[in-house]
């Protein structure tokens, strides 16, 4: 029964597998506070260029995307980025494609310079990412409450008829549990018992008309997935080192997917944006990207 849980797993191969990595991980978080700190001025760099874009919600999620690409959570490779068996991210918190795009960018995924054209008629890095518009965005970017139901039919599909090892690994808001299709999505996830799913909440309190327990009320959240059958992870969604670390334990679970509720701070890293839901779609204005560019130590 064990064996047929974890499909083609070997247990003891694996575990040596993730004790390297959380010894590796542990070494480099020095270097990957870094890279989330230069992937924060690109975002801000791409959206003020733009004109337009969610600034908050891309500067809160960065540090789950970094944990990501540069934790070595993922099997994946930007020098061979269709490769069969990689794993996937799939991108359900729409608004945040920035963050996708720009930890894309620094992993190699493409140049840098592409980023400058976001939002542009006829760029490839589009306000909603659009499917193998540029290597690494896996998924369309739907509507709200829809991406979970897009990576559970890919875990599904993986695990019962593909036999594969592929973690597939959905990045979304705590705004979307307002939409009945992602609690269906999550009950089907429970009930094919999928460990190679694992839900990633970025839950900044906040939506775009104001705080998500005065909107529509969520809590308790962890206890509502339990009682769903998934397994749960609290963490600090802008603690590089303990979203890896969770998503290490995710790995270890071999009967039922896991949710990790990643706490974060939206605008994280410019004072006067933190945690305010207007910046959900306000454009800055001068002197607040002066104010900006400086709290993220980008010279003028």
């Amino acid at each position: 029964m064990k064996n047929q849980l974890i499909g083609l797993r070997n247990i003891q191969s694996y575990k040596k597998f993730l004790k390297t990595k959380m010894n590796k991980k542990s070494a480099n978080i020095k270097q990957l506070k870094g890279i989330s700190k230069k992937i924060r001025q690109n975002i801000l760099k791409m959206i003020i260029k733009a004109k337009s874009g969610d600034l908050s919600g891309s500067l809160g999620a960065t540090d789950i995307f970094c944990a990501l690409y540069f934790g070595d959570v993922l099997n994946c490779d930007s020098k061979r980025p269709n490769i069969k068996d990689r794993d996937k991210v799939i991108l359900s918190d729409t608004h945040i494609c920035p963050a996708l795009y720009a930890t894309l960018a620094e992993a190699g995924y493409f140049p840098k310079r592409e980023l400058w054209s976001f939002r542009n008629f006829g760029s490839a890095l589009q306000g909603h990412a659009v499917y193998k518009s540029i290597a690494g965005v896996e998924n369309p970017s739907p509507s709200f409450g829809q991406g979970l139901s897009v990576a559970v039919g890919m875990a599904y599909a993986m695990r019962y008829f593909e036999k594969s090892n592929q973690m597939v690994y959905c990045v979304s808001s705590d705004e979307e549990l307002n939409q009945g299709q992602t609690w269906e999505a999550i009950m089907f996830a429970a009930k094919h018992k999928l460990p190679n799913l694992t839900m990633i909440i970025n839950r900044d309190n906040i939506q775009s008309d104001g705080n998500t327990e005065e909107i529509m009320p969520i809590e308790p959240l962890k206890d509502k997935y339990k009682a769903f059958n998934w397994k749960v992870i609290n963490v600090d969604g802008n603690d590089i080192n303990e979203i890896i670390q969770a998503c290490v334990k995710a790995r270890e679970i071999h009967e039922k997917p896991v949710c990790i509720i990643a706490n974060t701070i939206s605008g994280k890293g410019i004072k006067f944006l933190e945690s305010g839901f207007k910046w959900n779609a306000d454009s800055l204005q001068e002197n607040e990207i002066k104010d900006a560019f400086k709290s993220l130590g980008i010279k003028v």
